[in-house]
């Protein structure tokens, strides 16, 4: 099925080509080129053995600690002149082994061998065909989504990707339509291509994702979003925002509303669900401080569903735990300093803490999360576009295993045209 995917995008763009050598204008003159070099490194440490069994807990990992580096290249074409227009994007991923072990892999920055070793380097590609006409641009290939139903995991050493369609449409002023249709996938640390199925199932089963949805700026304080998703077999799902800012003082006051309700659908081959997660977060920001806190609740049969590895558009999902589980109440706290404010672009910090109880899984759940962060990006000069990040994540629960990780990300952005 992969190949045969392959083969249609592949005869699509070489359809494509005619068209973009006949009127190359806009096609060539409009495109970009960019490279950016990832370096990661990634170190975590399990401090307990929650929600493992004795003899699962003697073979269990105590740490898993690997360095990595990658290599993204976006390449998007500008459109054919004309009403109706053209375009090709590419996107080529490698990925490579800087240090790893047998008894320190699977940190999710490389794949990992049937021995237990990482590999010594990874590679994929993809092509993307697309068309333009007015606002509305329609894609088909290699596709990074990134909407309430499904995000793509970018976390990592390299991206999530997936393949299908999907349409953008923006004709109506402060209106963005959005929908798409996949029907596979590769994990941020795999080249394989797999058919999509919700995380943490683990039958033979799997079906297609489709996703609608609709974003309206009612003036410039309130924005609104609607999105459904399905996949296949599995569940359905409906997810509305409203976000408002405020201004108070010297700052802004932004509340941000989040509703989702999922059920089973079809087969329902990932068991019954039937669930409701509300939440809501407060920020105020002024003078380079941002001051945040939130509050979330799931009710109903089982956690919510989400796609394999993917992201979830949550104010919930930090950097190990997700705090989304069957019936769970977390409480958010979170604070920012842009460095800005006093005269140092481009150094930003951020912390947040999480609270989770009252949860069910194999048992009540009840855990924490305090996630910080040290991010600077050079913004001009020689080296302008090259960034390090410092995150420090500690976790610990009743129900999972209690986790120290700390990760360094070097990244660097060249604009090649």
């Amino acid at each position: 099925m992969t190949c045969l995917h392959t083969r249609w995008t592949l005869l699509t763009v070489l359809g494509l080509l005619p068209l973009a050598s006949a009127s190359a204008d806009g096609f060539v003159d409009d495109s970009k080129l960019k490279l950016q070099l990832r370096n990661v490194y990634f170190n975590e440490n399990f401090r307990d053995e929650h929600g493992l069994s004795v003899k699962s807990a003697r073979a269990a990992k105590s740490e898993r600690t690997e360095w990595a580096q990658g290599l993204l290249l976006d390449y998007q074409s500008g459109f054919t002149p004309g009403t109706l227009g053209f375009g090709i994007d590419a996107l080529g991923l490698l990925g490579g082994k800087l240090d790893s072990g047998r008894g320190r892999s699977g940190t999710g920055l490389l794949p990992v061998h049937d021995d237990g070793r990482a590999a010594d380097e990874f590679s994929s590609a993809g092509i993307t065909a697309k068309a333009r006409l007015a606002r509305t641009t329609l894609k088909y290939g290699t596709l990074l989504p990134k909407t309430p139903v499904l995000i793509y995991n970018d976390a990592r050493l390299l991206p999530q990707t997936y393949e299908g369609g999907q349409i953008i449409s923006s004709n109506i002023e402060n209106l963005t339509l959005t929908g798409g249709y996949l029907e596979r996938f590769k994990l941020r640390d795999s080249t394989d291509s797999i058919a999509l199925v919700p995380d943490g199932y683990g039958g033979d089963k799997s079906g297609d994702f489709s996703y609608a949805g609709a974003e309206y700026k009612a003036g410039k304080t309130i924005r609104l979003s609607y999105f459904y998703g399905e996949l296949e077999s599995f569940y359905r799902q409906n997810f509305a925002g409203i976000q408002h800012d405020l201004p108070i003082g010297a700052g802004v006051l932004t509340s941000d509303l989040r509703y989702f309700n999922s059920v089973d659908t079809g087969s329902a081959h990932g068991g019954k669900i039937d669930n409701d997660m509300l939440s809501g977060q407060l920020t105020y920001a002024t003078a380079g401080h941002s001051f945040g806190g939130g509050y979330q609740t799931l009710s109903g049969d089982a956690g919510l569903p989400y796609i394999s590895g993917a992201t979830v558009y949550s104010f919930s999902n930090a950097g190990i735990g997700k705090f989304i589980e069957e019936d769970e109440k977390t409480w958010m706290l979170n604070y920012g300093y842009n460095f800005a404010a006093v005269g140092v672009p481009g150094l930003t910090f951020a912390t947040r803490y999480l609270s989770g109880n009252d949860g069910k899984s194999s048992s009540t759940v009840k855990e924490w999360e305090r996630d910080a962060e040290l991010a600077y990006v050079v913004q001009q000069g020689s080296l302008k576009g090259l960034g390090v990040k410092l995150r420090n994540y500690v976790y610990r629960s009743d129900f999972s295993r209690g986790r120290d990780s700390n990760r360094v990300y070097l990244t660097y952005d060249i604009a090649l045209w």
